[in-house]
């Protein structure tokens, strides 16, 4: 099995565990042994479809402003534990790859191969909402025409995403690419760094 098969069949999963209850506050129901990568897959996915959720929810016109701040700094932090979770997926890759030898003419990758499927598990929630667009049955043909249309886009895209994914690792596996990886250096959630927090002692 490929690890984009992996990664896929993973975020479909919880994808539709989270779907199940379709609530932001629900338990995570992740099925996999603690310190897998699996099981950091199924959490990745499930960070974020919570917060796709929240975002959703963040839009709604009428909402009390002291309600949306508090889903501002509930966004905030997800983003910071989806941050963290990509770069422990990014070590998982690290540590596997750490006896290859990069060839003399290896290059350098845009993004690591835990930022590739961080897009990637973002893409299999647009697939499975856009899905119910097109399955919607309150929606007009032509909504759910056109839904259809970018339906099929996504589902182009997850191909190639899932084979660009398999690529990249094969060539870090086989010297063609280094594992360099960057941390993201999150600034605005650090009181040292951000100056709207760390003025406020002064």
């Amino acid at each position: 099995m490929t690890f984009s098969t992996l990664s896929n069949d993973i975020f479909n999963e919880a994808t539709k565990s989270y779907h199940v209850t379709d609530n932001v506050d629900a338990p995570n129901p992740n099925p996999y042994s603690p310190q897998t990568i699996e099981y950091d897959l199924f959490l990745k996915n499930w960070i974020d479809a919570v917060q796709w959720h929240l975002e959703d929810i963040i839009r709604k016109p009428d909402i009390d402003p002291v309600d949306a701040l508090a889903l501002k700094r509930r966004i905030d932090k997800s983003n910071q534990e989806r941050t963290d979770l990509v770069e422990r997926i990014d070590s998982y890759f690290r540590e596997k790859f750490k006896e290859v030898k990069s060839l003399a003419n290896a290059v350098l990758n845009t993004e690591s191969p835990a930022w590739a499927i961080d897009r990637l598990s973002i893409l299999i929630l647009k697939i499975w909402h856009m899905r119910s667009e097109v399955e919607r049955e309150d929606a007009t043909p032509e909504h759910r025409s056109q839904c259809q249309q970018k339906l099929t886009v996504l589902l182009e895209q997850r191909s190639d995403l899932s084979s660009a994914i398999d690529q990249l690792l094969e060539d870090i596996e086989s010297g063609r690419r280094n594992m360099k990886v960057y941390k993201q250096m999150k600034m605005y959630n650090d009181p040292s760094l951000n100056p709207s927090l760390y003025q406020i002692n002064r």
